[in-house]
This record gives structure tokens, C-alpha cells and sequence, in this order.
């Protein structure tokens, strides 16, 4: 996480909000034993950087996931839903940071190289 020293509470809250809350934070406070009446706003704004740095780790953790779905798919392509899970896939890898690289190749035809006119000035 941050480098900010978390509460119990807090970690209970990260905790939580990826495996029994399914990422509702409104459940994630309940269960990590905050009132109800808490504002759930003023938890989200005080741990931000925290949640977004444990929902990129989620990302992480589930993009092997992904990856087999794809190999799936070539194995199988005739999966029911096929085109939507490649999709899915494919979009949970690009937020993985694991993106198709482009490669740009330069060739030029002739070894000459037309340069501006010298300033004799």
C-alpha cells in the first residue's frame, strides 16, 4: 500500500472490499466494522490512492486469468460467447499494463538524404 500508516480498520476495509464485499464499498465498511452511518464518501476520499493501488494489484492478479482465455479461445473457438470473453480478456489486459506491441519499420529506397540549403550569412 502507501506509504501512510493505515488503521486496522482501514486494511480490514481494503481487505474486504476485493473478497466478500465484491468491491461494494458500502458492504466493505460494514464488514471492516464501521457504523453504517458512517459516510462512505468520506472513507473512499480518505483511503483513494490506497483503492486504486489495491484495485490495479486485483487487475494484476487476475490477468493470467485473461491470458487463458484467450489461449482458450484459440483452442476452442467455438465457445458460446466467445467473441465477448476475448473482448473482456483483452481489456483486462490492456489495464494490466500487458499491451500488443506495434512495430514500425523505416526503409528508405536510396542512401541520399536531401538537406536544407546552407546559410553562407
Amino acid at each position: 500500500m502507501s506509504k501512510k500508516e493505515l488503521t486496522e480498520q482501514q486494511k480490514k476495509f481494503l481487505e474486504v472490499l476485493f473478497t466478500e464485499a465484491g468491491g461494494n464499498p458500502v458492504r466493505a465498511k460494514v464488514l471492516a466494522g464501521y457504523s453504517e452511518n458512517y459516510p462512505t464518501k468520506a472513507l473512499m476520499s480518505a483511503l483513494r490512492e490506497e483503492v486504486i493501488e489495491a484495485t490495479q494489484m486485483y487487475i494484476a492478479m487476475h490477468a493470467p486469468k485473461a491470458a487463458m482465455a484467450i489461449i482458450g479461445g484459440i483452442d476452442d473457438p467455438t465457445q458460446l460467447g466467445m467473441k465477448e470473453k476475448l473482448k473482456a480478456a483483452q481489456d483486462m489486459l490492456d489495464r494490466a499494463g500487458v499491451v500488443k506491441t506495434e512495430k514500425v519499420e523505416v526503409t528508405a529506397s536510396s542512401g541520399v538524404m536531401v538537406l536544407p540549403p546552407k546559410d553562407n550569412g
